[in-house]
């Protein structure tokens, strides 16, 4: 069991630190409010992974899986979203804006961004039925294990949040400059429109 633990732990920050939406999400959240908007999605991923690996624990993912029709529905309507971000940001790029003048919009901003990104891509529910059952050793509980490694994932996203948040007052000013702004909103537009496209198409 313990040799399985520290695969998985090993296996599981590595592609924790792979960055994709979430990340992106998470970083524009930091520079368009401030550490506060940036914790808040930070908060909304975590809520969104614990939902999946709930599923995962559950069975309820393997659904998804198995449905073809299931998974086409959420995949289009997460690369929906995705390129809405993506627009988004497009339309914002070079504006610096306070922490206080940040004005939630009806999907784009805070914790809900966070909880929708991960909700909508139905890649992480199908990562963590595939993934995480895959370090199951024989003889044990498979729910239970599962549950205990969702859960280690969770806390080594929260860790990978945490070391982002520390580090972002050293940084923010620097990327809040408006020639590097509209740099790294041009960017992560880019970026997210991209992550839609391919989500959709796959």
């Amino acid at each position: 069991m313990l040799v399985s633990f520290l695969t998985f732990t090993g296996a599981a920050a590595l592609i924790v630190l792979l960055p994709g939406p979430d990340t992106l999400v998470v970083v524009r959240a930091i520079l368009r409010g401030g550490r506060r908007q940036g914790v808040l999605t930070a908060l909304g991923n975590l809520v969104g992974l614990s939902v999946w690996v709930t599923a995962a624990t559950l069975g309820i993912a393997a659904l998804l899986r198995a449905s073809e029709l299931g998974y086409d529905a959420l995949r289009v309507v997460g690369a929906a979203y995705l390129v809405f971000l993506g627009v988004q940001a497009w339309r914002t790029r070079g504006a610096v804006t306070e922490a206080a003048d940040v004005r939630p919009s009806v999907l784009g901003t805070g914790f809900r961004a966070g909880v929708l990104t991960n909700l909508l891509n139905p890649k992480v529910g199908v990562f963590f039925v595939t993934f995480l059952p895959g370090f199951v050793p024989d003889g044990a509980s498979v729910g239970l294990t599962t549950a205990a490694f969702g859960a280690v994932f969770v806390v080594l996203t929260a860790l990978y949040w945490l070391v982002l948040l520390a580090l972002a007052g050293r940084v923010t000013d620097w990327m809040n400059t408006p020639r590097i702004r509209h740099r790294l909103d041009v960017a992560t537009a880019g970026v997210l429109v991209a992550f839609g496209i391919r989500l959709a198409t796959e």
